[in-house]
């Protein structure tokens, strides 16, 4: 490395909890940078020192990101190597780093992968279901309307979801999963490689139902199988009879679309559109 000329970065992948999963390759390069651009540079220091290394450090998350990665795209320019890492796993996927990629790349400085641990390939590892073929979702959003129409869509995806959630959210994610989904095997994994690590397997109900008696704490990743071939294509969410028995039990047409709308996570204007076909079929 140190013969090559011209500035390089490289994107680094460094453990996602037990600092012995890094690669030997990673280790070399981040003693030969002249930079460490880190998400969370009091991590990074924990991981370099671990390794006996000592290189300069600076900070790139998710709100500085935007603004730094030009100053680090002239470093680049002039010759400098710079290792791009994120808190865990590999930055750009659902970390930092888009923006001093596709800088570096429009510069014409080489874009070197470091490849390494991941959470996604961990869990995937691991399912005892049929896994080999997944997708990716990451943080689904927060809000439940958008969650639910996003796992909605994804309902008829033959291949297993991998989602990250907070440990706070996670009932409520699996809860919403549930209903787009319906009953399928999962599994959550919990504080991964770390002293902790928790793989909990089951139904997404039956998870439901465990985490909802005892919060997680730690980072989340959960693994969902995808939709058995052959399976029905209408979201397994009865709203027509939700619709009808709040009718039936004297509601407006208002207020029964909009508590049906909470109580399924559908977005209110799609439950109001199905809701005025009914009463004009009568």
């Amino acid at each position: 490395m140190a013969d090559a000329p011209g500035g390089v970065l490289y994107v680094v992948a460094t453990p996602i909890g037990n600092l012995e999963d890094v690669t030997l390759r990673a280790l070399r390069v981040l003693r030969e940078v002249d930079l460490v651009a880190a998400e969370d540079t009091r991590r990074t220091r924990v991981l370099l020192a671990h390794h006996g290394i000592s290189r300069p450090l600076a900070s790139y998350y998710d709100a500085v990101e935007r603004a730094r990665a030009p100053g680090m795209v002239e470093r680049l320019k002039a010759g400098a190597r710079i290792a791009l890492v994120s808190d865990a796993g590999t930055p750009g996927i659902a970390d930092p780093g888009y923006h001093l990629i596709r800088g570096a790349l429009a510069a014409g400085v080489p874009v070197v992968p470091i490849p390494g641990p991941s959470a996604v390939t961990a869990l995937v590892s691991v399912a005892g279901f049929p896994a080999e073929r997944f997708v990716f979702e990451g943080f689904l959003p927060t809000r439940p309307g958008p969650r639910a129409e996003r796992l909605r869509a994804l309902a008829r995806e033959t291949r297993a979801l991998c989602f990250l959630e907070a440990a706070r959210r996670v009932v409520a994610f699996l809860d919403a999963a549930r209903e787009a989904l319906g009953e399928r095997d999962a599994i959550v994994a919990r504080e991964l490689t770390k002293r902790h690590e928790e793989l909990v397997r089951g139904t997404i109900g039956a998870l439901a139902a465990r985490f909802r008696a005892a919060e997680p704490r730690g980072e989340i990743t959960v693994l969902v199988a995808g939709a058995a071939a052959g399976e029905a294509t209408d979201p397994p969410v009865d709203l027509d009879a939700r619709l009808k028995a709040a009718r039936a039990g004297g509601a407006s047409l208002r207020d029964a679309v909009t508590a049906v709308a909470r109580e399924t996570g559908l977005p209110r204007r799609a439950v109001y559109q199905r809701a005025l076909a009914l009463e004009r079929d009568g």
